[in-house]
């Protein structure tokens, strides 16, 4: 058995901790590049933070899903400010923005030198300037993350730049920074929760590091998700989420992810469909898949009983097996209320093009079985 755990240098988490920020920056540097969503008023309280601890700030919008230009475009404010480090307030994409200009602040030549597929996939040379990362909704782990995933418009694919320079130096996670997310916001970033804490578990490089993580993660989706979504900004549930998003965070970065997330970059990357929404849809059709699979064609794979351990901390009862498990994940996905991929403008004739794309996806890779083709593409047809 090998593997590997590596994470941001600190983790905070707790209520109310988004006040230690401007406390925290001030000991990474003096002058922050601020990356925040399209509505920066909701970082006012960081800002505030930011000025009492005598940290400069210099704002930066991301608006929707950050692209390669995007990057570019921080950077270049980044280096004009003369900032010397990078406080990254939002969602996924504010996250993973901010760590991607944090790296290219301290790295000579183009963005497309280090991405990987579309790029050069070069290894970044030098550790990133300085970032803290503070999520404001409960999903994605990108706090905790050593990639960054961007969209290339001109290819149609979103890709990663990669590399161990890019986990942020200090994750600060308030859960009640995540109480006024609507209904649908907190569906997607949950069941992204959900799926980066099913696909490390069940995928090809599960180990004793991460298991534990998915397990108290599954349990948690479980018990508050869904009253979390129902009563909006519950204390209690909020702060399930928050550290169920933040375990399969730590969970995929050292693991691995599997089928929904290897369809996921192709689908984003052609269509303007939320990364979140994406996975929800995809999950169960892929556990189904998946087991179906394993079950023709790898009778004794690990991956069979761990389906069945999911499906036990899923429902709670502690007969279940693995198709239960599929049938509560399926019930949960259509009480949120997700809507079917056909609805971001994907139809049968693009089945193929998402299929060929995924193949070259690294997150398939630790698919606990290769699916074929077919598999995938049927999967595909059902979620739409």
């Amino acid at each position: 058995m090998q593997f590997e755990f590596a994470t941001a240098n600190r983790i905070i988490f707790g209520p109310q901790t988004v006040r230690q920020a401007g406390r925290l920056a001030g000991e990474l540097g003096r002058s922050a590049l601020v990356v925040t969503g399209r509505d920066a008023r909701r970082a006012a309280p960081l800002l505030q933070s930011l000025r009492e601890s005598g940290v400069a700030a210099a704002m930066f919008s991301v608006a929707g899903e950050p692209d390669l230009d995007t990057v570019r475009r921080g950077a270049a404010l980044a280096r004009q400010e003369r900032c010397d480090l990078v406080v990254s307030f939002g969602g996924g994409s504010v996250l993973d923005s901010g760590k991607a200009i944090a790296g290219m602040m301290t790295n000579a030549g183009d963005l497309l030198d280090y991405i990987e597929i579309i790029g050069r996939g070069r290894k970044l040379a030098k550790p990133s300037a300085p970032c803290l990362a503070i999520p404001t909704t409960a999903g994605t782990g990108s706090e905790v993350t050593r990639n960054a995933v961007l969209a290339s418009p001109e290819h149609r694919l979103k890709v990663s730049l990669r590399s161990p320079f890019l986990l942020p130096a200090i994750a600060l996670v308030d859960p009640e920074l995540t109480r006024d997310l609507p209904p649908g916001l907190t569906a997607s970033t949950g069941l992204d929760a959900l799926t980066q804490l099913i696909e490390p578990y069940v995928c090809l490089r599960a180990n004793p590091m991460t298991d534990p993580l998915c397990e108290e993660g599954m349990r948690r989706v479980a018990r508050s998700l869904r009253a979390a979504w129902a009563g909006g900004g519950e204390a209690g549930a909020r702060e399930d989420m928050s550290l169920a998003g933040l375990f399969g965070g730590l969970a995929l970065a050292n693991a691995g992810l599997g089928a929904v997330h290897g369809l996921a970059g192709p689908i984003g990357g052609m269509f303007p469909a939320p990364h979140g929404a994406i996975c929800a849809a995809l999950l169960p059709r892929v556990m189904h898949t998946n087991l179906a699979a394993l079950r023709r064609r790898l009778p004794g794979s690990p991956a069979l009983a761990r389906y069945d351990a999911a499906a036990r901390f899923l429902t709670g009862n502690p007969g279940a097996r693995a198709d239960d498990g599929v049938e509560w994940v399926r019930k949960l996905v259509s009480d949120l209320q997700i809507p079917g991929l056909g609805i971001y403008g994907i139809r049968r004739e693009n089945i193929a093009e998402l299929v060929e794309k995924a193949g070259q996806a690294s997150s398939m890779k630790a698919n606990p079985i290769v699916l074929t083709a077919e598999e995938l593409g049927s999967l595909v047809e059902k979620a739409l």
